[in-house]
């Protein structure tokens, strides 16, 4: 398991802090409808919003460079003003995780249009989960043909959870999970994978101040895949399905 660097330790023992303003007044979440075709990805972002990544690769298997998109409202009565010198303007605008196949004959077409995977964040003494600059970065990526999407956290516990989805069945399935989980108050690590294809689950637990570490291997149930939409709330997803 990897171990926690050591800057972190003085965080794990930090209080958690107070947020300025547990309810702030903000507009709610407004998402448009996306385009069903289009002759570039670009063209799919939304009048006020910006597209805040995109990720280019083969995910269907026919040789030609898809995409995944990041898109997200800029809305500028959803920054939150706050104290915090790292942090003047805190982005609460929601966000809409898009994928977009190529067509064979060029343009691209909408296959995936999701508001609740990547959550809005509202809390500005929470992580951004996608904050690639957080503590626990976070990532969108395509690798070996397959969706990769990982989500930082850091509160009363802090981590980071990689989702794995592949193209099958007309639909994204969730086929990977891993999961690393710091307990701040006790210095508690818990290392999940799972191979859902499989059903192999492995776990991992130990404390950030040794280097050793209790291992179980598990046989999960078979059960049908998941797909992106029934995880629902990508950091609410505790990994084995009920």
């Amino acid at each position: 398991m990897r171990r926690i660097a050591p800057i972190l330790l003085l965080l794990l023992c930090a209080g958690v802090a107070a947020a300025a303003d547990d309810d702030p007044d903000l507009p709610p979440a407004v998402y448009p409808k996306l385009a069903a075709q289009a002759a570039s990805y670009e063209a799919f972002v939304p009048p006020g919003w910006r597209l805040e990544r995109a990720v280019a690769g083969d995910l269907n298997g026919d040789g030609r460079p898809d995409a995944v998109l990041v898109l997200r409202d800029n809305d500028p009565k959803k920054f939150i003003e706050t104290d915090r010198a790292s942090k003047q303007r805190f982005d609460t605008n929601p966000r809409i995780l898009a994928v977009v196949f190529a067509g064979d004959k060029g343009g691209y077409g909408l296959v995936l249009e999701n508001h609740t995977f990547i959550a809005r964040t509202t809390d500005p003494f929470q992580q951004d989960p996608l904050d690639p600059n957080g503590i626990q970065e976070g990532e969108v990526a395509i690798k070996s043909g397959t969706l990769r999407i990982t989500l930082g956290y850091f509160g009363g516990n802090m981590g980071r959870m990689t989702y794995t989805l592949r193209f099958q069945n007309g639909r994204f399935e969730l086929i990977g999970y891993d999961r690393i989980d710091v307990t701040r108050n006790s210095g508690v690590i818990s290392d999940i994978s799972i191979n859902y294809s499989t059903q192999q689950m492995v776990r991992k637990t130990g404390h950030i101040s040794t280097d050793t570490d209790k291992t179980t291997r598990s046989k999960l149930p078979r059960k049908p895949l998941l797909t992106l939409e029934q995880v629902g709330d990508g950091l609410a997803f505790q990994g084995v399905p009920q």
